[in-house]
């Protein structure tokens, strides 16, 4: 039987990140930064990556990283998603990290553990581990053509570009034109790479690469899904615990207690789920069913956790300066990032073989 509860190592860790990110990770200068020209916050990157050593956690120390798990990688996307951090972690220290691991590119990999460069699978951000996704044309070593919806590729020193010849080539993205795309969540923002002869050297076969990068990005979105729902549930309560009508506490009137109540169930679900699939990464047990689980389940109870708290705040809850829709953003890209849980409803059935009328 699995230990899904976490480790003294474990909350260590989560100690340790939260501290960084209510130092410096406040609301206020997330929303500002949403509304500049760069959305990403790379000093606190600095000190996630270099600072702290976690973009290597999944890279064997052998190969310059710090050779822990899913596990770890799973208490820190909890604690990005209580913050909305902007930051690249998701898809540079997880999804790219773990192509690179299925690559022959080593060098890559030491650069992408030690958070000197950031590194982002050009495959766009809705496909589902498994699903079907565009590739560029490759003629006498040149790449060409255009991938929509990349998610951080702003930010990216090394874009891993699958190529229509079943390569997974390294490109340099100054080799080619990054252009934004109005995304909903500001904090992860998309762009189109347009492809004109750009030069990629190729470091594996891309099919095994991606497959295996989507899945623990759709494995690993959960525990960010989770630290998102479980922020918005405690600030909520907090909330409604202060503020006043009829000389009492909001938080008194029954049906608001029903309501918390039921979101608290979900979000204990969730917590459940999304550790169970962090797990099961990390022992390869099952892994395929549990990331399906998680992600068939993760998207409504964090999306139901971010609308209850933008109706339960009352009027500030619907304005600019308070954060709730900054979770109700990230929650909604989230539900249809690395497959919707309709996408992986299906895929789960097939796996336990439970087949549609």
């Amino acid at each position: 039987m699995t230990d899904l509860l976490y480790s003294e190592e474990e909350e260590a860790l989560r100690a340790a990140v939260r501290d960084l990110l209510t130092d410096h990770c406040d609301a206020a200068g997330v929303i500002v930064r949403t509304e500049s020209d760069a959305p990403h916050d790379l000093s606190l990157w600095k000190s996630l990556a270099d600072g702290m050593g976690l973009a290597g956690l999944l890279v064997p120390e052998a190969k310059g990283g710090q050779g822990a798990t899913h596990r770890e990688v799973a208490v820190v996307l909890e604690e990005l998603g209580r913050a909305v951090a902007p930051v690249p972690y998701l898809t540079s220290a997880v999804v790219a990290t773990e192509a690179l691991l299925a690559c022959d590119a080593d060098d890559l990999l030491a650069e992408l553990a030690s958070g000197r460069k950031v590194g982002v699978l050009a495959v766009s951000l809705s496909v589902a581990p498994g699903g079907a996704h565009k590739a560029v044309r490759q003629e006498n070593g040149f790449l060409y053509g255009e991938l929509t919806g990349i998610a951080d590729a702003a930010a990216a020193d090394v874009l891993l570009v699958p190529g229509a010849d079943g390569g997974l080539y390294a490109v340099d993205p100054a080799a080619v034109t990054v252009v934004p795309q109005v995304s909903l969540d500001l904090t992860r923002p998309l762009a189109r790479v347009v492809f004109e002869g750009a030069a990629g050297r190729r470091i594996g076969d891309a099919e095994p690469a991606v497959r295996r990068a989507l899945r623990a990005g759709a494995g690993l979105l959960a525990s960010e899904q989770l630290g998102l729902a479980d922020w918005t549930l405690t600030e909520t309560v907090r909330y409604l615990k202060e503020r006043k009508q009829f000389n009492r506490p909001v938080g008194g009137f029954q049906a608001l207690k029903h309501r918390l109540a039921q979101l608290w169930l979900e979000v204990v679900s969730l917590r459940a789920a999304a550790r169970n699939a962090a797990d099961a990464l990390t022992t390869g047990d099952d892994t395929d069913v549990a990331v399906a689980v998680a992600q068939a389940y993760a998207a409504s109870v964090a999306v139901h956790a971010a609308e209850e708290a933008v109706q339960l705040h009352g009027g500030i809850g619907m304005t600019w300066e308070h954060p709730a829709h900054l979770y109700l953003k990230r929650a909604k890209a989230d539900s249809i990032a690395y497959g919707t849980a309709g996408a992986h409803r299906e895929a789960l059935a097939e796996l336990v073989d439970l087949q549609a009328p």
